[in-house]
């Protein structure tokens, strides 16, 4: 495999299955160096040294932005979160990307347009990560992967997942590309007008079909979770679309994730996966919004799965900041 160094982090459409793999072995190697295990001599050290890292966000973050940060800081990097640049306003993306790209080794962007990442990557010159956009999550379905590996110790290409709820958004996206590539068993249960673009369930049947992968889709929640190693679901209502909340709580109020879809898998060690932030009870000013017009105590998921054994959304919340650093470590440094 050739070295990642230099390149991109945009989307994993653009990264091999070995590449792919890689970088989920270098995550879990730099894992065990947070934590003060042994690695390899390759490892040690501050591996981003003298590094500057730049950090955009038009949307608002927790685990994007803090594990860019502490990543970045434990290899020994200094980052700048940007948060009143001219760009798009007084300064084209086009010139922010190449000023940055003079100062800075590598960005990062977190927003809502998939154009606007690709314009400061095509400008740049140098390593630009996606953070989230509309469409895509890649650096989420990392950690997702190492995460179900972690808790089920099978290789990726043995996982079976199943998502529950909007399959067209970010984060079902990416983690359908994640399966194309690494010959997974990926489920949807959607209403039919939450299914995945035909657009990409087209662009991804040519690797799907090189990895073995098996992607598919359903209206039945039951019938998708049968089987299954991980059940995941995110928000019903994604950054930007909150004019869309009545909408979404309609299509989408019979598939939320309760014990009984748990038992329906026949998995006792099935496990339950979500990118957070969820809305599993009333201790948030959204929530209480929500359950002031509609009457809902819990959305996407019950409070009694989100606790539950079952449920390991906080060590998947970890392994954001293991995944991020070994994007940068094998894009910034010629580990890989």
């Amino acid at each position: 495999m050739k070295s990642l160094k230099g390149r991109s982090f945009l989307t994993l459409k653009d990264y091999s299955s070995e590449e792919i793999l890689a970088l989920l072995q270098l995550s879990i190697d730099l894992k065990a160096k947070k934590k003060g295990k042994a690695v390899a001599a390759k490892l040690e050290g501050k591996l981003l040294a003298g590094k500057n890292i730049v950090l955009i966000f038009d949307k608002s973050s927790t685990r994007t932005r803090c594990s860019f940060e502490v990543a970045a800081f434990d290899e020994g990097a200094q980052v700048t979160f940007l948060t009143n640049s001219q760009m798009g306003k007084k300064e084209s993306i086009e010139d922010t990307a190449k000023v940055l790209g003079r100062l800075y080794d590598g960005i990062e962007y977190r927003g809502f347009s998939p154009q606007i990442i690709r314009e400061i990557a095509l400008h740049a010159a140098v390593p630009v990560y996606n953070g989230l956009t509309d469409d895509d999550h890649p650096t989420q379905v990392l950690a997702d992967v190492m995460t179900a590996m972690e808790h089920t110790g099978k290789a990726p290409h043995a996982l079976k997942f199943a998502y529950i709820g909007d399959g067209r958004n970010n984060v079902s996206n990416a983690l359908m590309i994640g399966a194309a590539k690494l010959g997974m068993e990926y489920r949807i249960a959607a209403p039919k007008e939450l299914f995945p673009s035909k657009q990409l369930l087209d662009e991804l049947a040519p690797a799907a079909q090189a990895s073995g992968a098996k992607i598919s889709f359903t209206t039945d929640p039951v019938e998708a979770v049968k089987g299954v190693d991980v059940i995941y679901t995110d928000v019903w209502v994604s950054m930007g679309e909150e004019d869309k909340t009545e909408e979404r709580i309609a299509l989408l109020k019979d598939y939320q994730v309760t014990m009984d879809l748990l038992k329906a898998s026949g998995n006792d060690a099935v496990l339950f996966e979500h990118c957070l932030p969820s809305f599993h009870d009333l201790h948030t000013s959204v929530a209480q919004q929500i359950h002031e017009q509609f009457g809902l105590t819990e959305l996407e998921v019950t409070d009694e799965v989100f606790r539950s054994k079952h449920s390991v959304v906080f060590d998947e919340a970890e392994n954001r900041m293991h995944t991020i650093k070994a994007v940068m470590v094998a894009t910034l440094a010629d580990i890989l």
